[in-house]
């Protein structure tokens, strides 16, 4: 355990890393409403926020409610001639079930449900025992890990898009209506914004290690609370 102030540069105590330029930066502790900012490119290392964690499990059990709904209302229309054809999430991703396309039916179901889905859980199961003051449960830090692993990894995004860009080209064929599903998708992906808007890694982070959890090998200062 070392000091606030102090460093090891042989393991990393003491210091905090730029996730975008990796630039150094001597770890302090920040009193709730401050923001250290990186010297050299701006980008936020740390930001806490007083309820943050509440609002974000918050945001994420709304994320889980909204992929329910997706996945159980009509997501799209489409009629022609009074001929009309509805169908769900799970109804198009089964539409490539069938042949050769059959493996891209689990990877659409797991990119565009089931990792958002995931990292949802993570993030309540990381924090609900810390917005509360009680002690971490014991896989929070593997469950943190891999929460923050599979951010890039989401899909919702891209899928709204190609649906978009899908349905301008059928609109001139025939008429498109967009379900209840579609909206609450598009809720997720709003949810996801906040939510990562209000996530401070480093905070977690140090929430974890405050409560005496091993993370990264990273110091647990002196007089922290």
């Amino acid at each position: 355990m070392v000091t606030e102030g102090s460093y090891d540069i042989r393991t990393g105590r003491g210091l905090i890393a730029c996730p975008r330029c990796d630039a150094l930066h001597l770890e302090k502790e920040l009193a709730s409403g401050e923001t250290a900012r990186c010297i050299r490119c701006n980008t936020v290392l740390a930001r806490p926020r007083s309820g943050a964690f509440s609002r974000i499990i918050a945001l994420a059990l709304t994320s889980l409610i909204l992929i329910t709904a997706a996945m159980c209302f009509p997501f799209l229309e489409i009629s022609r001639m009074g001929i009309g054809n509805a169908t769900s999430l799970i109804g198009v991703a089964l539409a490539y079930s069938q042949g050769w396309l059959a493996p891209l039916t689990v990877v659409m179901l797991a990119f565009i449900i089931g990792l958002p889905a995931l990292r949802a859980i993570l993030l309540v199961y990381t924090l609900w025992p810390l917005s509360r003051g009680r002690p971490p449960y014991r896989r929070v830090v593997p469950a943190f890990r891999l929460s923050e692993e599979l951010r890039p990894w989401s899909m919702a995004e891209i899928f709204v898009i190609g649906t978009a860009v899908a349905l301008v080209k059928v609109a001139g064929l025939a008429n498109v209506s967009l379900g209840p599903a579609f909206w609450a998708f598009c809720g997720v992906i709003v949810v996801n914004v906040a939510s990562d808007a209000f996530t401070s890694t480093a905070t977690i982070w140090d929430a974890i290690e405050d409560a005496g959890m091993a993370t990264d090998g990273r110091e647990m200062v002196e007089g922290r609370t």
